[in-house]
């Protein structure tokens, strides 16, 4: 077994055991709930999990996707949480090797599965975990790309341009049109990645979102003043530039100056 294989087995299995976490931060967090005390338990019935009705995704698949006490369906979100926590785990690898950069993007990767999955579920972007981001961000920018320079450039450019259009769009129309936290989110979005990548994030999430927007307002499942989870949208767009966006960036600059 070489060496590669090894450090993908670990990466595979840590993204399967954060994976599980993250489900408890979802769950927990937007309740206000101590994300350490008590231990994992059934939603529904509160029945504590034994050690092997918490294995990722095997335990699911063993329960059937219900509560061994009630018997209530358990949602499919946690084992698609483990899985995707995984995979991206797996592919932060294949695309930054066995480096310091990586584990600082899997812990990004990390706070934007949890966003994901709470703006998704409760339309809300706790700042229990974008502030602390922002931090982090700045604070790996010190020793690693992108560096503190561009970190801080991009915090600011990431939440000043969503600042900016959601304080224009509410002086036009006297609503919000942008919610705080995705302000913050961008942020801390723009500390990790720095400018450039903040800067593909916001362009592919607007993108994804007004795909989405228009989808809706076709298929007549919401108007033009539907509150669309825009967390969600920047989350995915932060993990492609994350792996991919460097690539994107130098193909795009290439297309002007060859």
């Amino acid at each position: 077994m070489t060496a590669a294989t090894v450090e993908l087995a670990i990466v595979l299995f840590l993204g399967l055991a954060i994976g599980s976490f993250l489900n408890v931060v979802i769950h927990r967090l937007p309740r206000g709930e101590s994300l350490i005390s008590p231990g994992s338990k059934c939603p529904s019935c509160g029945h504590a999990l034994r050690p092997l009705d918490n294995i990722p995704v095997v335990s699911y698949l063993m329960l059937r996707g219900r509560c061994r006490a009630c018997r209530i369906r358990i949602t499919a979100r946690y084992p698609l949480v483990e899985i995707a926590t995984a995979a991206l785990f797996v592919l932060h690898y294949m695309v930054f090797g066995w480096t310091p950069l990586l584990a600082v993007r899997l812990l990004f990767a990390s706070a934007l599965i949890a966003l994901f999955a709470i703006d998704l579920e409760h339309h809300l972007l706790p700042d229990a975990m974008t502030l602390p981001g922002i931090v982090l961000g700045l604070l790996a920018g010190l020793f690693l790309p992108p560096g503190f320079r561009d970190a801080m450039i991009g915090m600011l450019l990431g939440g000043g341009v969503l600042w900016l259009i959601g304080e224009a769009y509410y002086r036009y129309s006297g609503e919000e049109g942008m919610g705080g936290g995705d302000v913050k989110m961008l942020a801390m979005i723009g500390a990790f990645l720095g400018w450039e990548l903040v800067i593909v994030t916001l362009v592919f999430s607007s993108i994804a979102g007004s795909l989405t927007g228009l989808l809706l307002i076709v298929t007549r499942k919401g108007g033009l003043k539907y509150a669309l989870p825009y967390g969600t949208f920047l989350a995915i767009a932060a993990v492609v530039a994350s792996l991919y966006g460097t690539h994107l960036v130098d193909w795009y600059t290439g297309l002007y100056y060859p």
